[in-house]
């Protein structure tokens, strides 16, 4: 196992750097810049800029400043907050960020795997029927829309959430989000849940276990759940990395003081550094997280290991 997961470590290592060059030049070559205001700065203040922040020097040796900085764990600085750096408004934000990923992560896996086998016990009855229709009604609708309409029915109809705010990390701030980022990967986990247990549920360690004479429940959760669950954890690495992303939007929509609030900002106000800064961390973030998803699903599935 430590040797799997060393060789993966290793094969992310190129994937970042990949990642990290590209989003650079992309950024650094688009037209325009940080300080391209409708208001024209004057020259010789452009050039004291350009020299504080190394824009006066080519492309590839920003390129490589900016590698050598963030190997120290430095992201950059921000062009247009200049009190701090990006790593430290990145701090300010990212625990309300995890807060509300996090929460719709494991909301998503526990809502999604239970629906699953619900669907797969009551295959083609009222429940499953029941079930097969919020799973498209979370499919089909995405977050900034479902966002909205639930402000508009629990927010201000009935007056039972707050349509937006942090409200000091009270619980009732936060199960709009929650929902709204968690509903699609509910969806998703859920029908790879209820598609996986129906084909194991025809195994013939299954009909052995029945020959037995197993309940139905034990043999659900003590032979056919850890099989069922291989598909549904090679799903959860890029669950995350939607979630990451998708919470951008949802931070945005119920005005939360996370990581998505900086990226806005920085993209209105062409703040490359803030905007490459965000970059590079999410994608850091996500290539850690599907790392260990890989090593989890080499716990379930002993032969993925010697491939």
């Amino acid at each position: 196992m430590l040797n799997y997961a060393f060789r993966r470590l290793l094969s992310t290592i190129p994937v970042l750097w990949i990642a990290i060059t590209a989003c650079f030049f992309v950024l650094r070559l688009a037209p325009g810049g940080p300080f391209d205001g409708e208001r024209p700065l004057p020259e010789a203040i452009k050039q004291n800029l350009a020299a504080h922040y190394n824009l006066d020097k080519s492309l590839f040796e920003q390129y490589l400043i900016y590698l050598g900085k963030l190997l120290q764990g430095d992201l950059g600085p921000s062009f247009i907050n200049q009190d701090f750096t990006v790593s430290e408004q990145l701090l300010v934000g990212l625990p309300y960020t995890l807060i509300i990923g996090g929460l719709a992560f494991f909301l998503s896996i526990l809502l999604g795997i239970t629906a699953g086998i619900l669907g797969s016990v009551y295959r083609n009855r009222l429940p499953d029927y029941l079930i097969g229709m919020i799973i498209l009604t979370g499919l089909v609708l995405p977050n900034f829309l479902v966002a909205p309409i639930l402000q508009l029915f629990f927010g201000l109809k009935l007056e039972w959430l707050p349509v937006g705010g942090w409200g000091g990390g009270a619980l009732s701030h936060i199960v709009l989000p929650v929902v709204v980022l968690a509903l699609p990967h509910v969806a998703r986990i859920s029908r790879l849940t209820r598609g996986a247990m129906i084909e194991v549920m025809h195994s013939n360690f299954i009909r052995t276990a029945r020959s037995k004479g197993l309940g139905g429940g034990s043999i659900v959760w003590r032979h056919a759940l850890k099989p069922t669950l291989t598909p549904v954890v090679s799903y959860l690495g890029p669950a995350a990395s939607y979630l990451l992303t998708g919470s951008l939007v949802v931070e945005t929509i119920f005005g939360l003081p996370g990581i998505g609030r900086y990226f806005i900002n920085a993209a209105l106000n062409r703040d490359y550094g803030m905007v490459l800064g965000t970059v590079v961390f999410y994608m850091i973030l996500i290539v850690v997280l599907n790392l260990i998803v890989d090593i989890l699903y080499a716990w379930l599935d002993p032969r993925v290991r010697s491939r």
